[in-house]
Protein backbone atom coordinates (compact mmCIF):
# COMPACT_ATOMS: atom_id res chain seq x y z
CA UNK A 1 0.00 0.00 0.00
CA UNK A 2 1.58 3.55 -0.99
CA UNK A 3 -0.42 5.87 -0.30
CA UNK A 4 -0.37 5.97 4.13
CA UNK A 5 -2.66 9.06 4.17
CA UNK A 6 -5.19 7.51 1.96
CA UNK A 7 -5.65 4.94 4.38
CA UNK A 8 -5.54 6.54 7.29
CA UNK A 9 -9.20 6.24 9.63
CA UNK A 10 -10.59 8.05 12.33
CA UNK A 11 -12.02 5.13 14.65
CA UNK A 12 -11.00 3.46 17.77
CA UNK A 13 -10.64 0.12 16.11
CA UNK A 14 -7.96 1.48 13.72
CA UNK A 15 -5.88 2.93 16.72
CA UNK A 16 -2.31 1.54 18.16
CA UNK A 17 -4.23 1.76 20.85
CA UNK A 18 -6.79 -0.85 20.12
CA UNK A 19 -4.12 -3.04 18.59
CA UNK A 20 -1.93 -3.31 21.22
CA UNK A 21 -4.71 -4.73 23.55
CA UNK A 22 -6.02 -6.82 21.08
CA UNK A 23 -2.42 -8.32 21.13
CA UNK A 24 -2.95 -9.13 24.75
CA UNK A 25 -6.10 -11.09 24.03
CA UNK A 26 -3.89 -13.36 21.93
CA UNK A 27 -5.21 -12.23 18.45
CA UNK A 28 -2.34 -11.46 15.69
CA UNK A 29 -2.46 -8.24 14.10
CA UNK A 30 -1.25 -7.27 10.53
CA UNK A 31 0.11 -3.53 10.39
CA UNK A 32 -0.33 -2.69 7.22
CA UNK A 33 0.96 1.34 6.09
CA UNK A 34 -2.27 2.72 9.10
CA UNK A 35 -4.46 -0.32 8.44
CA UNK A 36 -4.84 -3.03 11.47
CA UNK A 37 -6.15 -6.23 10.14
CA UNK A 38 -6.88 -8.91 12.97
CA UNK A 39 -6.31 -12.65 12.10
CA UNK A 40 -8.98 -14.81 13.70
CA UNK A 41 -7.86 -18.86 13.68
CA UNK A 42 -10.68 -21.28 12.94
CA UNK A 43 -10.93 -23.50 16.14
CA UNK A 44 -9.85 -27.04 14.51
CA UNK A 45 -8.56 -25.65 11.56
CA UNK A 46 -5.83 -24.69 9.87
CA UNK A 47 -7.64 -21.67 8.09
CA UNK A 48 -8.31 -18.39 9.32
CA UNK A 49 -10.52 -14.91 9.10
CA UNK A 50 -9.23 -11.86 8.82
CA UNK A 51 -11.13 -8.60 9.67
CA UNK A 52 -10.50 -5.10 9.17
CA UNK A 53 -13.23 -3.21 11.09
CA UNK A 54 -13.94 0.60 10.46
CA UNK A 55 -11.21 0.84 7.66
CA UNK A 56 -11.05 2.94 4.70
CA UNK A 57 -13.35 2.89 1.11
CA UNK A 58 -11.65 -0.19 -0.36
CA UNK A 59 -10.07 0.01 -3.78
CA UNK A 60 -8.85 -2.44 -6.56
CA UNK A 61 -4.95 -1.86 -5.13
CA UNK A 62 -6.21 -1.94 -1.25
CA UNK A 63 -8.01 -5.60 -1.93
CA UNK A 64 -5.16 -6.83 -4.00
CA UNK A 65 -3.13 -6.47 -0.99
CA UNK A 66 -5.45 -7.71 1.35
CA UNK A 67 -5.95 -11.20 -0.74
CA UNK A 68 -2.05 -11.24 -0.60
CA UNK A 69 -2.37 -10.93 3.13
CA UNK A 70 -5.27 -13.31 3.29
CA UNK A 71 -3.06 -15.90 1.31
CA UNK A 72 0.00 -15.46 3.29
CA UNK A 73 -2.42 -16.21 6.62
CA UNK A 74 -4.36 -18.61 5.19
CA UNK A 75 -7.40 -16.79 5.69
CA UNK A 76 -10.73 -17.97 3.64
CA UNK A 77 -11.63 -14.20 3.56
CA UNK A 78 -10.80 -11.07 4.92
CA UNK A 79 -14.16 -9.52 6.58
CA UNK A 80 -14.20 -5.31 5.56
CA UNK A 81 -16.29 -2.90 7.57
CA UNK A 82 -15.40 0.44 6.12
CA UNK A 83 -15.90 3.53 8.13
CA UNK A 84 -17.74 5.23 5.29
CA UNK A 85 -20.87 6.85 5.26
CA UNK A 86 -23.11 5.37 2.30
CA UNK A 87 -24.10 7.43 -1.08
CA UNK A 88 -25.26 6.35 -4.07
CA UNK A 89 -21.99 6.50 -5.77
CA UNK A 90 -19.70 5.14 -3.27
CA UNK A 91 -23.25 2.36 -3.08
CA UNK A 92 -22.13 1.65 -6.95
CA UNK A 93 -18.29 1.77 -6.84
CA UNK A 94 -18.56 -1.05 -4.05
CA UNK A 95 -20.88 -3.42 -5.70
CA UNK A 96 -18.60 -3.51 -8.90
CA UNK A 97 -15.39 -5.04 -6.75
CA UNK A 98 -14.38 -8.08 -5.72
CA UNK A 99 -16.51 -8.54 -3.09
CA UNK A 100 -19.63 -10.34 -1.46
CA UNK A 101 -21.78 -9.03 1.26
CA UNK A 102 -20.74 -10.51 4.52
CA UNK A 103 -22.00 -14.07 5.94
CA UNK A 104 -21.97 -12.71 8.94
CA UNK A 105 -21.47 -8.84 9.69
CA UNK A 106 -20.07 -7.77 13.01
CA UNK A 107 -20.65 -4.05 13.27
CA UNK A 108 -24.40 -2.73 12.63
CA UNK A 109 -24.65 -0.91 9.16
CA UNK A 110 -26.35 2.22 11.05
CA UNK A 111 -25.89 4.42 13.90
CA UNK A 112 -26.98 7.76 16.08
CA UNK A 113 -24.30 10.65 15.83
CA UNK A 114 -25.18 13.78 17.49
CA UNK A 115 -23.29 17.25 16.74
CA UNK A 116 -21.28 18.09 19.82
CA UNK A 117 -20.54 21.52 18.30
CA UNK A 118 -23.98 22.92 18.75
CA UNK A 119 -24.99 24.40 22.20
CA UNK A 120 -26.63 23.17 24.97
CA UNK A 121 -29.53 24.61 24.30
CA UNK A 122 -29.80 23.86 20.83
CA UNK A 123 -28.93 20.12 21.82
CA UNK A 124 -31.68 20.44 24.28
CA UNK A 125 -34.18 21.50 22.00
CA UNK A 126 -33.57 18.87 19.55
CA UNK A 127 -34.19 16.18 21.67
CA UNK A 128 -37.39 14.16 21.99
CA UNK A 129 -39.80 15.58 24.55
CA UNK A 130 -39.93 12.18 26.55
CA UNK A 131 -36.24 12.49 26.54
CA UNK A 132 -35.89 16.12 27.78
CA UNK A 133 -39.20 15.06 30.90
CA UNK A 134 -36.75 11.75 31.81
CA UNK A 135 -33.84 13.62 32.47
CA UNK A 136 -35.54 16.10 34.20
CA UNK A 137 -37.23 13.07 36.45
CA UNK A 138 -33.63 11.63 37.18
CA UNK A 139 -32.63 14.69 38.23
CA UNK A 140 -35.77 15.29 40.90
CA UNK A 141 -34.82 11.87 42.32
CA UNK A 142 -31.56 12.95 42.97
CA UNK A 143 -29.60 10.61 40.06
CA UNK A 144 -25.83 12.07 40.04
CA UNK A 145 -23.36 10.71 37.11
CA UNK A 146 -19.55 11.53 37.32
CA UNK A 147 -16.30 10.18 35.69
CA UNK A 148 -14.88 7.32 37.79
CA UNK A 149 -12.04 5.12 36.32
CA UNK A 150 -11.22 3.92 39.57
CA UNK A 151 -11.05 -0.33 39.86
CA UNK A 152 -13.94 -0.24 42.66
CA UNK A 153 -16.12 1.31 39.78
CA UNK A 154 -14.50 -1.35 37.10
CA UNK A 155 -16.32 -4.03 39.14
CA UNK A 156 -18.95 -2.59 39.19
CA UNK A 157 -19.50 -2.17 35.45
CA UNK A 158 -18.43 -5.51 35.46
CA UNK A 159 -20.88 -6.92 37.71
CA UNK A 160 -23.67 -5.03 35.70
CA UNK A 161 -22.87 -6.08 32.40
CA UNK A 162 -23.41 -9.63 33.70
CA UNK A 163 -26.56 -8.90 35.22
CA UNK A 164 -27.45 -6.61 31.89
CA UNK A 165 -26.27 -9.87 29.46
CA UNK A 166 -28.17 -12.00 31.88
CA UNK A 167 -31.21 -10.14 31.75
CA UNK A 168 -31.80 -8.68 28.01
CA UNK A 169 -30.53 -12.62 26.83
CA UNK A 170 -27.11 -11.14 24.66
CA UNK A 171 -23.96 -11.76 23.58
CA UNK A 172 -20.83 -10.44 25.71
CA UNK A 173 -17.08 -10.67 25.83
CA UNK A 174 -15.19 -12.04 28.36
CA UNK A 175 -14.23 -10.45 32.18
CA UNK A 176 -10.49 -11.20 30.83
CA UNK A 177 -11.77 -9.01 27.40
CA UNK A 178 -12.97 -6.27 29.17
CA UNK A 179 -10.28 -6.31 31.90
CA UNK A 180 -7.30 -6.44 29.22
CA UNK A 181 -9.73 -3.31 27.57
CA UNK A 182 -9.84 -1.31 30.64
CA UNK A 183 -6.16 -2.32 31.68
CA UNK A 184 -4.76 -0.92 28.14
CA UNK A 185 -6.98 2.39 27.36
CA UNK A 186 -7.44 3.69 30.26
CA UNK A 187 -5.97 7.29 30.95
CA UNK A 188 -2.46 7.20 31.89
CA UNK A 189 -2.82 10.82 33.10
CA UNK A 190 -4.99 14.26 32.92
CA UNK A 191 -7.03 13.71 29.25
CA UNK A 192 -5.77 16.86 28.70
CA UNK A 193 -2.29 16.02 28.47
CA UNK A 194 -3.44 12.94 26.00
CA UNK A 195 -2.90 14.02 22.49
CA UNK A 196 -6.11 13.78 20.48
CA UNK A 197 -4.84 10.47 18.27
CA UNK A 198 -4.59 8.56 21.75
CA UNK A 199 -7.66 6.42 22.18
CA UNK A 200 -8.58 6.40 25.55
CA UNK A 201 -11.52 4.34 27.68
CA UNK A 202 -13.39 6.45 30.58
CA UNK A 203 -15.78 5.03 33.16
CA UNK A 204 -18.98 6.70 33.96
CA UNK A 205 -21.24 5.49 36.65
CA UNK A 206 -24.81 6.88 37.67
CA UNK A 207 -25.78 6.82 41.30
CA UNK A 208 -28.82 7.04 43.28
CA UNK A 209 -28.71 7.53 47.29
CA UNK A 210 -24.77 6.54 46.89
CA UNK A 211 -25.99 3.11 45.02
CA UNK A 212 -24.51 2.96 41.67
CA UNK A 213 -27.53 1.94 38.75
CA UNK A 214 -25.77 2.80 35.48
CA UNK A 215 -21.96 2.09 34.02
CA UNK A 216 -20.90 3.40 31.07
CA UNK A 217 -17.58 2.91 29.67
CA UNK A 218 -16.70 5.69 26.71
CA UNK A 219 -14.11 6.15 24.18
CA UNK A 220 -12.38 9.21 23.03
CA UNK A 221 -10.23 9.03 19.85
CA UNK A 222 -9.48 12.75 17.86
CA UNK A 223 -12.54 14.84 17.60
CA UNK A 224 -15.21 12.31 18.33
CA UNK A 225 -16.61 11.26 21.79
CA UNK A 226 -17.77 6.97 21.22
CA UNK A 227 -20.17 4.50 23.37
CA UNK A 228 -19.42 1.18 22.92
CA UNK A 229 -20.06 0.07 26.35
CA UNK A 230 -23.35 0.06 28.86
CA UNK A 231 -24.81 -1.84 31.87
CA UNK A 232 -27.45 -1.01 34.06
CA UNK A 233 -29.04 -1.96 37.41
CA UNK A 234 -32.92 -4.02 37.34
CA UNK A 235 -33.25 -1.89 40.15
CA UNK A 236 -34.80 1.58 40.49
CA UNK A 237 -35.84 1.88 36.90
CA UNK A 238 -38.32 4.60 37.81
CA UNK A 239 -35.19 7.55 38.25
CA UNK A 240 -33.99 7.17 34.76
CA UNK A 241 -30.67 7.25 35.47
CA UNK A 242 -29.74 6.17 32.02
CA UNK A 243 -30.91 9.37 30.84
CA UNK A 244 -29.52 11.83 32.97
CA UNK A 245 -26.08 9.38 31.83
CA UNK A 246 -26.14 10.49 28.25
CA UNK A 247 -26.79 13.74 29.30
CA UNK A 248 -24.02 14.11 31.19
CA UNK A 249 -21.79 11.97 29.02
CA UNK A 250 -22.66 14.68 26.34
CA UNK A 251 -21.58 17.48 28.38
CA UNK A 252 -18.42 15.95 29.13
CA UNK A 253 -17.50 15.51 25.20
CA UNK A 254 -18.37 18.94 24.85
CA UNK A 255 -16.20 20.27 27.64
CA UNK A 256 -13.44 18.06 25.93
CA UNK A 257 -14.11 20.19 22.66
CA UNK A 258 -14.74 17.14 20.48
CA UNK A 259 -17.57 17.64 17.52
CA UNK A 260 -19.18 14.41 17.02
CA UNK A 261 -20.32 11.65 19.62
CA UNK A 262 -21.13 8.34 18.11
CA UNK A 263 -23.29 6.11 19.76
CA UNK A 264 -21.65 2.95 18.12
CA UNK A 265 -24.88 1.33 16.73
CA UNK A 266 -28.29 1.25 15.98
CA UNK A 267 -31.21 -0.28 13.82
CA UNK A 268 -31.86 1.22 10.44
CA UNK A 269 -34.81 3.72 9.66
CA UNK A 270 -37.94 1.61 9.90
CA UNK A 271 -37.04 -0.73 13.32
CA UNK A 272 -39.21 -3.24 14.47
CA UNK A 273 -40.46 -2.34 17.80
CA UNK A 274 -40.76 -6.65 18.35
CA UNK A 275 -36.94 -6.42 18.13
CA UNK A 276 -34.57 -6.84 21.08
CA UNK A 277 -32.58 -3.73 20.26
CA UNK A 278 -35.35 -1.28 19.35
CA UNK A 279 -35.32 -0.17 22.83
CA UNK A 280 -31.58 0.69 22.45
CA UNK A 281 -32.31 2.05 19.55
CA UNK A 282 -35.15 4.19 20.61
CA UNK A 283 -33.17 5.55 23.50
CA UNK A 284 -30.42 6.60 21.46
CA UNK A 285 -32.83 8.45 19.44
CA UNK A 286 -34.54 10.10 21.71
CA UNK A 287 -31.34 12.60 21.72
CA UNK A 288 -31.88 13.71 18.37
CA UNK A 289 -28.35 12.17 16.50
CA UNK A 290 -28.59 11.97 13.02
CA UNK A 291 -29.33 8.45 11.79
CA UNK A 292 -26.05 7.87 9.93
CA UNK A 293 -25.36 4.94 7.22
CA UNK A 294 -22.48 2.97 6.61
CA UNK A 295 -21.55 1.26 3.45
CA UNK A 296 -22.00 -2.08 5.34
CA UNK A 297 -20.09 -5.55 5.76
CA UNK A 298 -18.21 -7.53 2.82
CA UNK A 299 -16.71 -10.50 2.71
CA UNK A 300 -12.96 -10.70 0.41
CA UNK A 301 -13.23 -14.39 -0.51
CA UNK A 302 -9.90 -16.23 -0.82
CA UNK A 303 -10.63 -19.99 -0.54
CA UNK A 304 -14.28 -20.04 -2.90
CA UNK A 305 -14.51 -23.48 -1.81
CA UNK A 306 -14.04 -22.99 2.06
CA UNK A 307 -15.86 -20.01 2.39
CA UNK A 308 -19.47 -21.83 1.28
CA UNK A 309 -18.62 -24.86 4.15
CA UNK A 310 -17.62 -21.95 6.22
CA UNK A 311 -21.19 -19.79 5.69
CA UNK A 312 -23.06 -23.17 6.02
CA UNK A 313 -21.29 -24.18 9.31
CA UNK A 314 -21.64 -21.28 10.53
CA UNK A 315 -25.45 -21.10 10.09
CA UNK A 316 -26.04 -24.09 11.04
CA UNK A 317 -23.97 -22.76 14.74
CA UNK A 318 -26.24 -19.70 14.85
CA UNK A 319 -29.49 -21.75 14.79
CA UNK A 320 -27.83 -23.97 17.56
CA UNK A 321 -27.34 -20.83 19.86
CA UNK A 322 -30.17 -19.33 19.44
CA UNK A 323 -32.07 -22.65 20.18
CA UNK A 324 -30.14 -22.31 23.54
Amino acid sequence: MKNKLFYKTNHPLQSEEWAVFREKTGIKIIRENGLYITIHPIPHTKFNIGYLPKGPMPTKQVLLELKNIGKQENCIFIQIEPNIERTEDLNIKIKNLDLVPSAHPLFTKYTFILDLTKTEEELLKEMNQKTRYNIKVAQKHGVTVEEDDSDKAFEKYLELTWETTRRQGFYAHTKNYHRLMWETLRPKSEIVNQKPETLTAHLFTAKYKGKILVTWILFVYNDTLYYPYGASSSENRETMASNLMMWEVIKFGKKLGLKKFDMWGSMGPDPDIKDPWYGFHRFKQGYGGKLTEFLGSYDLVINKKMYFLYKLANKFRWIILKAK
